[in-house]
C-alpha cells in the first residue's frame, strides 16, 4: 500500500467485528480514507495472495465499508488538540498534502492556516477528480469542515508569490514554518505544433471545465 496502511489488520477485525477498532487503525496511518476508499487503485488486491486461485479480498470496498460505519455510528468526529503551542505554520495549497500536513500538525497543537489560490477548497480533490468518483459536497466539504474542527483556518484566492510572499508570512505575519503543496497545477506543455490552437486543452484545465460544466 503507497498509504503503509496496515490491510490485513484492518481486514481481520472487521472480520471479527471490531470496527471501531478498524477503523482507528485506519486512521493512523491515512487521514482521509473516505476519499481513498473510491478513487484508490487497489494495488493491495492485485498483490493479494487469496488472489492466486480466487477472488482477491475487496480490500477497498472494505475501506469504504469502515469509514461509512464509523460516520453512522458516530466515531468519525475530529479531536481537537487540548493543548496548544503557540507555533504558527503556513500550508499553501489545501489538496490532498495540505489538508493531511495541516490535520497533523493541528492535532499537534500547531495554530495552522492554510492558503489557496482557487475559489474552492480541495484542490485535485474538487477540480481533477469528476463527481462521480468523489463527490464534493458530500465527500470532500464534509472532510475539510473536519479539518476546520480542529482548529486549521483556511484563506481562499490567495496566491503566494502575489498577494503575498513566504518572506512576508515569516517576517510580517509571525509564521515559524511553511509547507508547500502546491500541486500541479500548471500545464506541462511539449511545445509542438498545434497545442496553442483553439479547442487544444491541458489535462487539468479540461478535467476543470468538465467538472464545472456539470457542477
Amino acid at each position: 500500500c503507497p498509504l503503509h496502511n496496515l490491510v490485513p489488520e484492518w481486514n481481520d477485525l472487521i472480520y471479527n467485528g471490531n470496527w471501531k477498532e478498524a477503523y482507528l487503525r485506519l486512521k493512523k496511518t491515512n487521514n482521509f480514507p473516505e476519499f481513498t476508499s473510491r478513487v484508490c487503485p487497489a494495488l493491495c488486491e492485485n498483490a493479494c495472495t487469496c488472489g492466486l486461485n480466487q477472488e482477491a479480498v475487496a480490500s477497498k470496498s472494505n475501506e469504504y465499508a469502515i469509514i461509512e460505519n464509523a460516520y453512522e455510528m458516530g466515531y468519525a468526529k475530529a479531536n481537537p488538540p487540548k493543548v496548544r503551542t503557540g507555533k504558527k505554520v503556513a500550508v499553501i495549497g489545501s489538496g490532498p498534502s495540505g489538508l493531511t500536513c495541516a490535520g497533523d500538525l493541528a492535532k499537534l497543537g500547531y495554530d495552522v492556516t492554510v492558503f489557496e489560490a482557487l475559489h474552492e477548497l480541495g484542490g485535485v480533490l474538487v477540480y481533477g477528480i469528476p463527481e462521480f468518483r468523489l463527490p464534493k459536497q458530500k465527500v470532500v466539504a464534509k472532510e475539510i469542515e473536519k479539518v476546520k474542527e480542529l482548529g486549521v483556518k483556511f484563506e481562499t484566492n490567495v496566491v503566494i508569490g502575489k498577494s503575498t510572499t513566504i518572506d512576508q508570512l515569516m517576517e510580517e505575519e509571525g509564521f515559524e514554518a511553511v509547507f508547500i503543496g502546491s500541486g500541479a497545477g500548471l500545464p506541462m506543455f511539449m511545445g509542438i505544433p498545434g497545442e496553442n490552437a483553439n479547442e487544444v486543452f491541458s489535462a487539468n484545465e479540461y478535467l476543470t471545465r468538465r467538472l464545472h460544466l456539470h457542477s
